[in-house]
């Protein structure tokens, strides 16, 4: 007689199946328990322990020595290699041969010499199928070899994820053995595990909820873990339950396989290298067994590493590829920060990115995936459509500390309800953890149409997490089908004008100052080698452009530019290894000037010597520094052509009559000091502060009444827990201005072409800062040469002037334009933005008058009422415990004007402060005469850049980026002196624009500009002469 039914008590019943399927409690007799059969023992293992990431071919010919299970190897970032010896049981004839392996460290095996699967314990990854069902004519004995990186999967922090790694952590592994495997127990846990985060996710209230706990409890009640015979009317229950569909209106999900790899962060660049290996064969194996499975792989530089090193991998990859299982996202080189690289740098990220995935793949890109980075520029929509980018994905701005910003991260918080019935579920374990598992594809499967969908969740290692939802289908799907049903209802979705800008990680804007400085310099010392290089193409046939060791320095500073490196957010090795990337970039790229220097005065008459030469748009007149015999330098007032070069002054005429007023330099008997040029008037307190800075003409004081500039001040600096990311609002609070000593005050150059005071102070007992305060003749801006000696724990360094105008917006550079912020606290969205970032300038300005403040390597910054605020170091201890620490070398500048910012030349004077004049030794006579390669008619428009084409045919086509900075319409005239055989304009990828032949007209182009358009032209230059 069948037992009376029982009236089920919810919460009893959850736990009775979560006690069947756990893998802590009653595994004696449940059915996790039974998820492996029979084991034995390994027949021999031995190992080799080496410092340094050896190929496979070299590192199996090493002396290998016995080893058991539990031994300690390490220290942290060594490698322990694994020789595994094996034989299979006779009696597993018929079965499913696992090898099982579980370590604190992350493992590939190899078979065969090559790699065929990831060991992760973090990732579910802790076996291997030998073979799914062993043949009576198979081998029995092979071996395998396991290599063990000393690290875990989010590296080796001490204590806690973020902390400076550990340098003495050990490392074991705690089981290697053989065991058959029961796959028809595996699928009824993946059955019951459904079944389970069903009746979780929808709750007691919700009916299927309860018909899923029902039909769990009811396997239970069928199914015998002892008696295998017992499971097929258990899997029947569960395909009943599985098989009821839901309606035509569910929402749809489009599941896709995904494995973010962080390509430098708590492991060093080559550990990333091991961890795409470990990963992407894993997902290999998974698109092998499942032909409906997806999987998708931003950033071109980790499959060039693969390429490079695992190429068998590489090949299988490119054979998924076109099969459509493994799809190439993204389109950039790496997942770059959104805020902080120049616009040229972000569209070298798609330039290089593109032609990658064009060359090994076959295609490039549609879609910009950059999933974890701290803020997205407002320029990166043109930037993206330029470089054949119709879609974005992200899932950052979830991270908003202030402000729920409208991103989907369940059904039920959609913003986009009746608008649209799409939506992403990116599955996997990230940073090395392999990706998506064959337990993950089971239950999607499972998941295709099944009414009541629960919540599709999986906690990641690094917390990230999606939501509960409910009433909808899955589907394997692809990036393509997911933006294809997107766009079928673009009309209906709404629309975000402007920055993305995240409300968390703002310390990212200033942490490791170095490396914001290596940056910067190396962004400029990139533009002006194409610039001279691609003039001395133009004016030498004998010159060999250097494309291919551009390329290599390019992909350098890009992979600097990745999220978690150019931010600072990264342990120390990652930030050495930065920084001996910048060196790279520094030496080859001073190489190729001279080589180009060279070039460009080869033939000219005149008198070996220097050539000054400007690469910028626009005349220069400046003081520079000049080189003389035996290491001294002079200065010199120079005037340079646009784009062009200019003989350096002989040393007989380095003091000529002014053009303009000289600079005055005056001590008063109180100490302070006033630096004059006639443009402007800058009094110096006996202490190094700011008391007056005057617009000459006017008379108009910029520095706010009673108050000071140039005045350091230090904050505590304590985040909630991400230490290098964060800067929070209530660091505000305590505010402590650093107070000089009077009498520190001493002029510097007595004036002239220049004049300059300075200043010691001590802002700790650790700390100490000397400065220059300079004014060259002529020059509408005040500059502030720095050197700090920093030594602290936890500080915030930010220099503030108070200033003499009222505004509830300041301007502050972003790439290829600007944009405006509010300088009060109006609003929650106000508030979020107490610390921002800009490029080389901010500005806040009334009608008629404003001033500007400039920096040469800084990105953080905020204008709050009428304080303009440049944030210089910080002082975090996590992930790198030594960052910022020593000594630093910075200027920024003042600039008051009158009119409004873009009339009085601010973008210009910030891009002279960023491009110093050059002055070039020539190594045979130096041009006698000036020379100008390209000038722009409207201020409103900045060349940026010049180079040779990607393509180019005899390597006589050179490209031009050009951008409208001002924020307005405008037609404008390139001229040229090149010898320019075609003009027609191009995408940011090089692509020609069938309709965008440009006629010549007297050496010139006409363009016109929307504001802040970015336009590039190619020029084909006439065949040199013989």
């Amino acid at each position: 007689m069948a037992a009376a039914p029982a009236l089920k008590h919810w919460r009893t019943t959850l736990e009775r199946v979560e006690k069947f399927v756990s893998p802590l409690y009653f595994t004696d007799c449940n059915l996790r328990g039974r998820l492996f059969g029979d084991s034995c023992p390994l027949a021999a293992l031995s190992s080799f322990l080496t410092p340094e990431r050896l190929p496979y071919q070299e590192a199996v010919q090493q002396d290998f020595r016995p080893a058991q299970v539990g031994d300690s190897f390490g220290p942290t970032w060594w490698t322990c290699w694994f020789r595994v010896e094996l034989t299979i049981p006779e009696a597993w004839v018929g079965q499913e041969v696992h090898l099982r392996w579980e370590s604190d460290g992350e493992g590939l095996v190899w078979r065969d010499g090559e790699p065929v699967q990831g060991l992760t314990k973090e990732g579910e990854k802790t076996s291997y199928i030998l073979t799914d069902r062993l043949g009576e004519g198979d081998p029995r004995s092979l071996t395998l070899y396991v290599e063990v990186a000393c690290n875990g999967l989010l590296g080796a922090g001490k204590g806690t994820m973020i902390a400076a790694p550990d340098p003495e952590k050990m490392f074991q592994v705690s089981r290697a053995e053989l065991a058959v495997f029961h796959r028809d127990v595996h699928k009824l846990l993946v059955d019951l595990e459904l079944l389970l985060g069903m009746a979780k996710g929808l709750g007691e209230d919700n009916q299927r909820s309860f018909q899923a706990l029902y039909t769990a409890n009811q396997i239970v009640n069928m199914c015998d873990p002892a008696q295998p015979e017992t499971f097929p009317v258990a899997q029947a229950l569960a395909s009943k339950f599985f098989g009821q569909c839901g309606g035509e209106s569910q929402h749809t999900i489009h599941a896709m396989g995904h494995c973010h790899i962080d390509t430098a962060w708590l492991w060093p660049f080559k550990e990333t290298v091991r961890k795409c290996a470990r990963s992407w064969v894993t997902a290999v194996q998974l698109m092998e067994q499942n032909p409906e499975f997806i999987f998708v792989c931003s950033q071109a530089q980790q499959l060039e590493w693969v390429k490079s090193l695992y190429p068998g991998l590489h090949a299988r990859l490119q054979e998924f590829a076109c099969r459509g299982q493994f799809v190439p996202v993204g389109g950039t080189w790496v997942e770059m920060d959104g805020n902080l690289p120049s616009g040229e740098a972000m569209v070298r990220q798609f330039l290089q990115g593109q032609n990658f995935f064009r060359q090994e793949f076959g295609k490039m890109c549609s879609e910009f995936w950059l999933p974890d980075t701290f803020g997205y520029s407002a320029q990166l929509p043109q930037i993206m459509r330029s470089c054949g980018i119709r879609h974005f994905l992200t899932q950052k701005l979830s991270w908003n500390l202030v402000n729920s910003f409208p991103v989907l991260k369940t059904v039920a918080k959609n913003r986009d309800k009746g608008r649209t019935n799409h939506s992403a579920f990116l599955f996997g374990f990230g940073d090395g953890g392999g990706g998506p598992t064959q337990s993950m594809v089971d239950r999607l499967k499972r998941l295709r149409n099944t009414d009541g969908l629960p919540r599709v969740s999986r906690t990641a290692p690094q917390g990230w997490e999606t939501q509960a939802v409910v009433s909808l289908r899955v589907q394997l799907s692809s990036p393509g089908r997911l933006f294809s049903a997107l766009e079928s209802d673009s009309g209906q979705l709404c629309t975000w004008v402007g920055e993305l800008f995240l409300e968390l990680h703002n310390g990212t804007y200033t942490t490791h100052a170095q490396i914001k400085k290596g940056n910067r310099e190396c962004e400029r010392i990139l533009h002006d080698v194409e610039l001279l290089s691609s003039l001395a193409l133009a004016r030498s046939a004998q010159f060999l452009y250097p494309a291919a060791q551009l390329q290599d320095l390019w992909r350098l500073l890009l992979l600097n530019q990745f999220h978690d490196v150019v931010t600072g957010s990264c342990i120390q090795l990652v930030a050495e290894e930065a920084m001996c990337h910048y060196e790279d970039i520094r030496s080859h790229g001073n190489t190729l000037l001279s080589a180009a220097a060279a070039a460009l005065c080869a033939g000219e008459p005149g008198p070996e010597g220097l050539l000054i030469v400007n690469t910028l748009p626009w005349k220069r007149t400046e003081v520079l520094a000049l080189p003389r015999p035996g290491g001294a330098h002079s200065l010199a007032l120079v005037t340079v052509p646009s784009i062009g070069y200019a003989p350096a002054p002989a040393p007989t005429s380095l003091q000529p009559v002014l053009p303009q007023q000289p600079v005055f330099v005056v001590q008063e008997t109180d100490g302070s000091v006033t630096l004059d040029n006639g443009i402007i008037r800058v009094r110096l307190d006996p202490t190094g502060c700011l008391t007056s800075l005057v617009l000459v003409a006017s008379g108009r004081e910029a520095i706010a009444e009673g108050a000071v500039g140039n005045q350091f001040v230090l904050f505590d600096d304590v985040p909630l827990y991400w230490d290098a990311w964060d800067v929070m609002d209530y660091h505000l609070e305590t505010r402590k201005p650093v107070l000089g000593q009077a009498g520190t005050l001493a002029v510097g150059t007595e004036g002239g072409m220049r004049g300059s005071a300075w200043f010691l102070l001590q802002i700790s007992a650790n700390s100490r800062l000397s400065q220059e305060v300079v004014l060259d003749v002529g020059c509408p801006y005040v500059r502030f040469h720095t050197e700090v000696h920093w030594h602290e724990a936890h500080k915030f360094l930010k220099v503030e002037f108070p200033a003499r105008v009222r505004s509830p917006q300041a301007t502050y550079e972003v790439q290829f334009g600007h944009l405006q912020r509010p300088t009060h606290y109006n609003t929650s969205w106000d508030w979020a933005r107490f610390e921002v970032w800009a490029h080389r300038w901010m500005d806040l300005s009334e009608h008629g008058f404003g001033l500007a403040l400039l920096n040469d390597s800084k990105y953080g910054a905020s204008v709050r009422g009428s304080v303009l605020s440049l944030s210089l170091l910080r002082a975090p201890k996590a992930p790198d415990a030594t960052a910022d620490m020593g000594r630093h070398e910075f200027t920024y500048a003042l600039m008051p004007h009158e009119g409004s910012f873009q009339d009085a030349g601010v973008i210009r004077a910030a891009y002279s402060l960023n491009f110093p004049l050059l002055a070039l030794p020539a190594p045979g006579p130096a041009p006698a005469a000036s020379w100008s390669a390209f000038s722009v008619s409207s201020p409103a428009v900045v060349l940026e850049t010049v180079k040779q084409a990607e393509t180019s045919p005899q390597g006589r086509t050179l490209v031009l980026r050009l951008y409208e900075a001002h924020g307005g319409h405008v037609d404008c005239w390139l001229h040229t002196s090149l010898p320019v055989q075609e003009a027609v304009l191009c995408d940011l990828l090089e692509r020609r624009d069938p309709a965008g032949h440009l006629p010549l007209q007297d050496a010139r182009l006409k363009l016109t500009f929307s504001p802040f358009q970015v336009r590039s032209l190619l020029l084909v230059l006439q065949p040199p002469p013989d």
